[in-house]
C-alpha cells in the first residue's frame, strides 16, 4: 500500500494517459491496415514508416521531457520570445524533423534495394518522408505547446503524461499524414516529384549550415546533440521496419495484425517515454545515484511499468480486435490477439527497463543531458525489440 500510496500521482496521471495513448494509436492502426493497396504499390514504403512514426516520437517526446525537467527544476517559461527556452526548442524540433526525414528517405532507399526490391526510387520516399513529417511536425509542435501550458498551470508532472500523449499524437498524424503524401506521389508527374525532392534536399542543407554556423544557445545545443543520436535511431528503427516487411504477405493477408502494430510499438515507446522522463528528472534532482546496478528508487519504476505493461497490452488486444470486427478486417480470435500482445509485450517491457535505466545512467555520467538522449535511443531501440518480439510470436502462434 506504501508503494501505491507514493506513486498516487503517477497512476493517476499515467493510466489516463496510456488509454488515451492506445485509443489514439488504434486510428494509426487502422489507417496502416487501410494502407494495403500503398504498401504494394510503393516498395520500400513499409521499412519508412516505422522510422517515420519512430521519429516523431523521438524528436517530440525529447522536446517534452526537456520541458518536464525544466519546469523541475524551476526554468521554465510560457514564452516564445527570441532565444526563450521554448523557442529554442521549437526551433531545433523543427529542423531536426527536416534533416532526419531526408535521411530516413535516403536510407530507406538504400536498404530497400539491397533487399532485392525492384522499381524503387529515392525521390519518392524523400518526398514522402519529407511532406508527411513536417506536416505531422507542425501539428506535434502545437500538441506540446498546448501540454507544457496545461501542465505549467496546473502543476502536472507532465514526465507521466506528456511521453505517451505526443507518442499518441505523433502516431495519429504522421501515419495519415504519410498516407496522404503517397496518395500525392501515386497520382503525381515524376518529374514534379523529383523537382520537390530536390527543393526539400536543398533547403534542408541550406538550414542545417545556418544552424551550424550561426545558431547559439540552446538550440544549436539540442541539433548538435540530438542529430548523431537521431541517425542511430533512424538506423534502429530501419531495423525494425525491414523485420516487419519481411512478413508483409502474411500481415497484408491478415490485416488486424497490420492494426496492432502501431499501438503495440507505440504503447512500448509511450512505458519507455515515461521511464526514461521520469529516470532523467531524478537524476537531474540526485535522487536517482547513476549506480552501475538498479537500486530501489529504479526497482520501483520497473514494477510501475510492468503494471502499466500489463493493462496496456490487454487493452490494445481488445481494442485492436474490436476495429478489425467493425472495419471487416481479417483477424485472428481475439483470445489469441491479446495473448499475443500480452506475451511479446512483457518481453519488449522486460528489455524496456533494462535499456532505460542504463541509457539513462550512462548519459548522465558521461555529462550529456539525459532527456536529449534516453527517449530517442530507448525508443528506437523498442521499435526493434518490439517488431522482433512481435513477428516472432506471430510465427510462434502460427499466424505467418
Amino acid at each position: 500500500m506504501a508503494f501505491f500510496s507514493r506513486n498516487r500521482s503517477v497512476f493517476t496521471l499515467g493510466l489516463v494517459a496510456l488509454m488515451i495513448s492506445s485509443m489514439g494509436d488504434l486510428l494509426a492502426g487502422a489507417t496502416l491496415g487501410s494502407m494495403t493497396e500503398a504498401l504494394k504499390l510503393i516498395p520500400g514504403l513499409m521499412i519508412l514508416i516505422t522510422p517515420a512514426i519512430g521519429m516523431r516520437g523521438n524528436v517530440f517526446g525529447a522536446l517534452g521531457s526537456r520541458l518536464g525537467t525544466a519546469m523541475h527544476i524551476g526554468t521554465f517559461e510560457m514564452s516564445t520570445r527570441k532565444g526563450s527556452l521554448l523557442r529554442s526548442n521549437m526551433e531545433s524540433s523543427l529542423l531536426l524533423t527536416l534533416v532526419m526525414s531526408v535521411i530516413m528517405g535516403i536510407l530507406a532507399t538504400i536498404v530497400a534495394t539491397a533487399l532485392g526490391s525492384r522499381d524503387i526510387r529515392v525521390e519518392m520516399l524523400v518526398f514522402i518522408s519529407v511532406l508527411g513529417g513536417m506536416l505531422a511536425g507542425f501539428v506535434l509542435i502545437f500538441i506540446n505547446i498546448l501540454v507544457a501550458y496545461l501542465g505549467f498551470k496546473r502543476n502536472w508532472d507532465i514526465d507521466n503524461i506528456s511521453a505517451p500523449l505526443i507518442t499518441a499524437a505523433g502516431d495519429i498524424v504522421t501515419l495519415p499524414m504519410l498516407f496522404v503524401a503517397a496518395i500525392v506521389v501515386l497520382n503525381s508527374p515524376d518529374l514534379a516529384i523529383q523537382i520537390f525532392a530536390v527543393v526539400f534536399v536543398v533547403i534542408t542543407a541550406y538550414l542545417t549550415y545556418r544552424a551550424l554556423s550561426n545558431g547559439q544557445g540552446e538550440a544549436r545545443r539540442i541539433f548538435v546533440q540530438s542529430s548523431p543520436v537521431l541517425i542511430i535511431c533512424i538506423v534502429l528503427d530501419i531495423i525494425a521496419g525491414v523485420t516487419i516487411d519481411q512478413q508483409l504477405e502474411s500481415l497484408v493477408a491478415l490485416p488486424a495484425l497490420l492494426v496492432l502494430i502501431p499501438p503495440f510499438l507505440e504503447d512500448a515507446n509511450a512505458l519507455g517515454g515515461i521511464l526514461t522522463s521520469r529516470f532523467s528528472s531524478l537524476l537531474h534532482m540526485g535522487i536517482l545515484e547513476p549506480n552501475r546496478f538498479p537500486g530501489r528508487v529504479a526497482m520501483e519504476n520497473f514494477a510501475i511499468i510492468y503494471l502499466f505493461s500489463m493493462w496496456v497490452f490487454t487493452l490494445v488486444g481488445i481494442s485492436t480486435y474490436a476495429v478489425a470486427v467493425i472495419l471487416n478486417l481479417g483477424t485472428p480470435p481475439l483470445w489469441e490477439i491479446v495473448l499475443l500482445s500480452i506475451t511479446a509485450g512483457l518481453v519488449t517491457v522486460s528489455a524496456l527497463n533494462i535499456l532505460s535505466y542504463y541509457v539513462s545512467v550512462f548519459t548522465f555520467r558521461m555529462r550529456l543531458d539525459p532527456d536529449d538522449h534516453s527517449i530517442p535511443l530507448t525508443s528506437s531501440a523498442i521499435d526493434s525489440v518490439g517488431a522482433v518480439a512481435l513477428m516472432a510470436f506471430i510465427i510462434i502462434f502460427g499466424l505467418a
